[in-house]
């Protein structure tokens, strides 16, 4: 289990794959100047934040191999973010075929 720390005080655990494809996601948009909110869930609660490029976060991971990544995972929770205005963690779709991923 991975962490996800905002603001250099809240961590909330995410699992290392998880983490790595909304890290692709929440870094292209703040690279692209985008503010938009996140919404994580660690079991016991949920907690919303706004992100902006000025915003102090950290992916922590527990182990030290990056997960092959699952670009059909990646566009959908990019799609879902720019039509809702919020970042939420989706399940994986399944990955159909070795090109999907990278």
């Amino acid at each position: 289990m991975g962490q996800f720390i905002y603001d250099d005080a809240r961590a909330i655990e995410i699992e290392d794959r998880a983490l790595n494809h909304l890290q692709l996601v929440i870094v292209d948009k703040l690279r692209r100047g985008e503010c938009f909110a996140l919404s994580l869930g660690d079991g016991d609660r949920t907690v919303t934040m706004w992100l902006n490029p000025y915003t102090a976060i950290q992916f922590v991971y527990h182990g030290n191999r990056r997960p092959v990544v699952n670009r059909d995972w990646v566009e959908a929770l990019a799609i879902n973010a720019g039509v809702s205005g919020v970042l939420m963690l989706t399940p994986e779709p399944a990955v159909e075929a070795l090109p999907h991923a990278i």
